[in-house]
């Protein structure tokens, strides 16, 4: 297992967890297991008898490795590439090694709170009842749910639902959670990672598929047939880094680091350096926090 030396800013940061390419450092690492990590996150402090499970900022840079869970199938946001690497760009100021760790959407929480990463940075939406379990760190991109569907049939509206028809849904995202309180009538079609969502409905074993309307825009973009019928459904939250509940140092020390990529405008350059084929320009400013700064 290769990992990435971190010699200035330490964490990956990455509109979506990890962008399509590098803009401060060009990094690449080899793909490791998604049930355990390098270093020794595992059997890091906890801050009471039957908390998480977690490594403070001085235990991590005395171990000289940090455990990052990434999405491995998102492209243009976390994947990785055919040579088994993850493709990103790297903020560097910790001086210790990566370890990227592969999760799928269900058990972000679970990683974070058995130790088996320090940070989530996959596309992990803010939201009320996440932030119980977890705490997150100021968020870098905004987000909404959307819903793609084939060009044959394209899903405009989810009202007067077909109850013979299913969507398609990653289990553990909010657009399981917000179709299940919302609209409790659309049977839905659950799958554990966005590679098995894009093939079941590539494949037509749903109508159409509900995910985050950053990564349905995306697809619809990357692949003719596709027309993402809404772009915009339920609330507008932000996409933000966890750290396990109670780390506060990790979680001061993330929110400084945005804070000082925010001076440089380091969103806006990385969004135009390796999302801007996909999204265009006129997203830009919809779609990028600078420095923890919403417009709410």
């Amino acid at each position: 297992m290769k990992v990435n030396k971190i010699s200035r800013r330490a964490f990956l940061l990455g509109l979506g967890a990890v962008s399509a390419a590098a803009l401060l450092s060009a990094c690449g690492g080899s793909a490791s297991s998604s049930s355990a990590a390098s270093g020794s996150a595992a059997s890091g402090s906890a801050a009471a008898a039957g908390s998480d499970v977690f490594r403070t900022l001085d235990e991590i840079k005395a171990d000289g490795t940090i455990n990052i869970g990434v999405f491995s199938d998102k492209n243009p946001f976390g994947y990785v590439d055919e040579n088994g690497e993850y493709q990103g760009y790297l903020a560097e100021d910790l001086g210790v090694e990566a370890n990227f760790v592969s999760t799928e959407a269900a058990n972000r929480i679970e990683y974070l709170q058995t130790g088996k990463v320090d940070i989530i940075l996959a596309n992990f939406t803010v939201t009320p009842e996440r932030a119980e379990e977890v705490d997150f760190a100021l968020p870098y991109m905004n987000v909404a749910l959307g819903v793609i569907s084939p060009d044959s049939n394209v899903i405009t509206t989810l009202d007067n639902w077909n109850a013979d028809d299913q969507m398609i849904v990653i289990s553990g995202t909010t657009a399981e959670t917000y179709l299940t309180k919302e609209y409790p009538d659309i049977p839905l079609q659950k799958y554990d990672s966005y590679a098995t969502a894009k093939n079941a409905l590539e494949n037509g074993n749903g109508v159409a598929w509900a995910n985050d309307n950053t990564e349905v825009i995306a697809f619809a973009n990357q692949n003719p047939g596709y027309t993402v019928g809404i772009a915009s459904l339920g609330s507008q939250d932000t996409i933000a880094p966890a750290v396990s509940k109670g780390n506060t140092t990790l979680l001061d020390w993330i929110n400084d680091e945005i804070k000082s990529l925010g001076e440089e405008n380091f969103f806006h350059k990385d969004y135009e350096e390796t999302l801007v084929d996909t999204y265009g320009l006129d997203y830009e400013d919809e779609l990028v926090v600078e420095g923890g700064e919403t417009n709410a």
